[in-house]
């Protein structure tokens, strides 16, 4: 991916694995955002907005997709019931250390088998 506007900072992290966290709903969603933006020293400035698919799509798609603002970005999560797959991006104007999101990212959602990109 070219790095256009160089003169913007931005560190952009995926995190993509099945869980085993025996539910993921609204709450945990919710308690994720608090723990994950506690850990990496970022500050939120608004509530996380969580939606449940709620039978609109495809079965195999059913779970959540949430979002929590960032005073630097936001992060987003996408949370697949059947599966038990999330996604999870975090965008951020600001430097945050990637191994520990990582850290806590799996072991927030009991994450085993993972991948990672940074871009």
């Amino acid at each position: 991916m070219p790095r256009i506007a160089p003169e913007i900072f931005r560190q952009r992290l995926l995190i993509e694995g099945y869980y085993a966290r025996p539910a993921v709903d609204e709450e945990v969603i919710r308690a994720y955002f608090d723990t994950i933006t506690a850990g990496l020293g970022l500050r939120t400035y608004g509530d996380p907005i969580v939606h449940k698919t709620s039978g609109q799509g495809r079965p195999e798609n059913e779970g959540y997709d949430a979002f929590v603002p960032l005073i630097d970005s936001g992060i987003y999560v996408c949370a697949w019931s059947g599966p038990r797959f999330a996604s999870v991006i975090l965008y951020t104007c600001a430097a945050f250390d990637e191994a520990e999101a990582v850290a806590i990212t799996r072991r927030f959602f009991e994450i085993d088998e993972y991948s990672t990109a940074s871009f």
